[in-house]
């Protein structure tokens, strides 16, 4: 590797807003925010919206899709498929 263009990579805190967990790690992202850590280190703190703990892949929690509305509004749009021939 050559020196001086990697960027620099150290410790983390993501915070997952949706499930209220925070996760230390390393990377590479920079950010204004700071947290203090369960250990008393200050770390820069990133707010994610969903990581493995509020995905639903990872949780086992699926969502609902509203379906038949989809259809209805389909067929209110572009008319029936009857109606046509």
């Amino acid at each position: 590797m050559r020196p001086g263009i990697h960027p620099v990579s150290r410790p983390v805190v993501f915070r997952d807003r949706a499930a209220d967990v925070a996760f230390l790690t390393r990377s590479t992202v920079r950010s204004d925010r700071t947290i203090e850590w369960a250990d008393g280190t200050v770390y820069p703190l990133v707010d994610v919206e969903i990581s493995s703990a509020s995905h639903p892949f990872h949780t086992g929690t699926s969502r609902v899709l509203d379906t038949a509305g989809r259809v209805e509004r389909f067929e209110r749009r572009y008319g029936h498929a009857a109606n046509r021939a």
